[in-house]
């Protein structure tokens, strides 16, 4: 590393260079990981609250079942209670409808879901939220806030009052923040906005056949990971910003590959100097990557740094989601395909004749 150091020190600006580059991709990588996560939290975070082992949605004759067209009738719904090895079937209603507070005009958009409080209770942040009555619902902080609705307020949806009973944390379906009800409720309240006030879905626990009580019954079960495919808004959204990510993890790759591709041919009569006074390729293979290290490292952190400090800010505005998944994970990653690209340049270092280098060179 004495030659790197040196380098380093000598081409100060060239270095700076690539390290403000580095630094700004993972700039954009950071904040693109970090807007993407906070909008996967706002698209599923009510789903994956959901409690059971498999979700169960209606098959539809063409195309993949879909949380928004989604309908159990009860004979389906009788047909998994009774299945082989059900430990639990749970029905659950989910619409989007408006909300307001009984003494304002205006109306927000809210997802509704309804689930049986006694069957579900102490199951997460969702089921928190369940009222026990029909004329009650729980709010989450989203919808709360939305509102500005506190325990004890009233809350007109669909032309009906309720009363606040809870207001519990985050959870989001669709970007819309979740209010719960009973199903009795969520049935009647699906009626009125023009649904059949059938469960959207089933949450089925147990060591059941799947497979076999899904093609008797039209519908098809999926565990709740598998089942965010059925939300048309979550697949398009983060398939587009996971493609953009891929694509700025390529150019970083690309950008340090190719700057030290140049530089390596540059100090290419060095390599052949260090190799005729009996440096070993491994060790200048080691001096290469550890240089390339360093500037990756430098720049990475300091656009890591800004990342926090920017995002921070940001998620005070947006859908912003700070966590190791969308700030270190990408730090690595980064950084493995930087030294990916570095080691592309290598083969000067590794191929170099030391006579032939000086012979032209000199």
């Amino acid at each position: 590393m004495f030659v790197a150091w040196r380098e380093l020190r000598f081409a100060r600006g060239r270095f700076l260079l690539i390290g403000v580059v580095v630094a700004l991709i993972t700039l954009l990588v950071g904040f693109l990981s970090g807007l993407t996560g906070g909008l996967a939290a706002q698209n599923v975070s009510a789903v994956l609250q959901i409690p059971g082992e498999r979700i169960v949605l209606q098959q539809p004759a063409d195309g993949s079942p879909s949380f928004a067209t989604s309908e159990i009738d009860e004979a389906a719904v009788d047909a998994w209670r009774s299945a082989e090895g059900a430990d639990r079937v749970e029905q659950v209603g989910i619409a989007s409808s408006r909300a307001s507070r009984e003494d304002a005009d205006d109306a927000v958009g809210v997802a509704l879901f309804g689930m049986d409080p006694d069957r579900t209770a102490g199951e997460g942040t969702l089921a928190a939220l369940i009222p026990r009555s029909d004329d009650e619902i729980g709010l989450s902080a989203g919808a709360a806030d939305d509102l500005g609705a506190a325990v004890g307020d009233v809350i007109v949806i669909t032309g009906s009052a309720y009363t606040v009973s809870a207001v519990g944390e985050e959870v989001w379906h669709s970007h819309l923040p979740v209010v719960a009800m009973t199903p009795d409720a969520w049935s009647d309240a699906s009626i009125r906005v023009g649904g059949s006030g059938e469960p959207t879905a089933l949450a089925v626990s147990g060591d059941v056949d799947v497979e076999a009580v899904g093609a008797a019954t039209g519908t098809v079960a999926q565990t709740p990971l598998a089942s965010l495919a059925a939300l048309e808004a979550f697949t398009s959204e983060i398939g587009s910003l996971g493609l953009i990510i891929g694509m700025l993890f390529g150019v970083s790759a690309l950008v340090v590959g190719a700057f030290f591709t140049v530089w390596t041919m540059q100090r290419a009569g060095d390599v052949a100097v260090l190799k005729a006074l009996g440096a070993t390729t491994g060790s200048l293979v080691c001096d290469a990557l550890g240089q390339a290290l360093i500037v990756l490292a430098a720049g990475i952190g300091a656009g890591l740094a800004a990342v926090v400090g920017l995002g921070a800010l940001a998620r005070q505005a947006l859908p912003f989601v700070l966590s190791p998944l969308t700030t270190l994970l990408p730090a690595a990653l980064m950084i493995a395909l930087g030294l990916a690209g570095a080691a592309f340049a290598l083969r000067a270092v590794t191929k170099a004749d030391p006579l032939t280098a000086l012979g032209s060179h000199r």
